[in-house]
């Protein structure tokens, strides 16, 4: 089995901290590397988690103010010196698209690796390749600000004492699985029967942001959800002034949600002890936990 795992490059918002990197955030899932808003110092942070900067496929910016993008033209150089030979696929918001091509081509170096860009203008599915589904959600953060969610295609599983019971095996498994049914003495064993669809996990990230619906869309039924959590409740009317979220509004919205897993990121650089985040979280959803630079999160299979 691939590596399934959330790993949090940095943690901080604008000012990063003598213990919190700006923000990034590697997700590695079914042999794809999945890198969300890579702030400045993220090349770096690949060292120190011990993660080869190649491990890298997809690269997703939601806004173009600099914690969230600093990183992005080193990460691209990083990969060209590392001779990655996959495609680099880019996801950032259309507007931004001169800020993408500055950081992008910010310093003198040859270009080998391949970029594909996907500038976003339109809610909904960006991409679709039978495997993983991307998404994306506008956010209200006073610029252009994409929410985004990776969901992998659901799976039939078979209840395997059932295909015992009937006898369903080898040719007939074969038959079952192409066709939809099997006969068995003189039975027909319709599909269903002896099996169930598994819908596919889902990983969603919702950055800089007042509570509005494109989040609560992005959230819906998440296996782990990624949120920004910038202030703390007391902070709160700092927080709509400057369209973030406060840890309780994060947490309200995982709840409303149904999602299994909230991860809590983004901290305003006023705070040193994270452990009120994670309490003031839990008493809304329990299943919260703070992210911290440098470590990883199991992303295992909901069922």
């Amino acid at each position: 089995m691939s590596v399934r795992d959330l790993t949090i490059l940095g943690s901080s918002s604008q000012q990063p901290t003598r213990m919190r990197n700006h923000g990034a955030y590697l997700l590695r899932w079914n042999g794809e590397g999945f890198l969300f808003d890579p702030g400045e110092g993220t090349q770096r942070q690949f060292i120190h988690a011990g993660i080869a900067p190649p491990t890298v496929t997809r690269i997703f910016i939601s806004h173009f103010h600099g914690d969230h993008c600093l990183g992005f033209g080193s990460m691209l150089m990083r990969l060209n010196l590392d001779g990655a030979s996959h495609e680099i696929h880019c996801y950032y918001p259309k507007s931004g698209k001169k800020y993408f091509d500055r950081l992008r081509y910010s310093t003198i170096y040859h270009e080998k690796i391949t970029v594909v860009e996907h500038p976003i203008d339109q809610a909904g599915v960006v991409h679709d390749d039978g495997e993983f589904c991307i998404s994306a959600e506008f956010l209200d953060h006073g610029v252009d600000n994409l929410a985004y969610r990776v969901q992998e295609k659901d799976e039939r599983k078979y209840y395997r004492e059932k295909l015992v019971e009937l006898g369903i095996k080898g040719e007939a498994m074969r038959t079952l699985r192409e066709t939809g049914s099997v006969k068995i003495d003189g039975k027909v064993i319709e599909q269903d029967e002896v099996s169930y669809i598994r819908q596919g996990d889902s990983f969603a990230y919702i950055s800089d942001t007042k509570v509005c619906a494109g989040a609560k869309k992005i959230a819906e039924g998440a296996t782990m959800l990624l949120s920004e959590s910038t202030y703390l409740d007391e902070a709160k009317v700092m927080a709509e002034k400057h369209r973030h979220l406060t840890c309780k509004q994060a947490a309200q919205i995982a709840k409303d949600a149904g999602v299994l897993m909230l991860i809590l990121t983004h901290f305003s650089a006023r705070y040193l002890d994270l452990s009120l985040f994670e309490q003031e979280a839990r008493a809304i959803f329990p299943n919260s936990f703070v992210a911290k630079d440098l470590i990883k999160f199991p992303f295992k299979k909901s069922f």
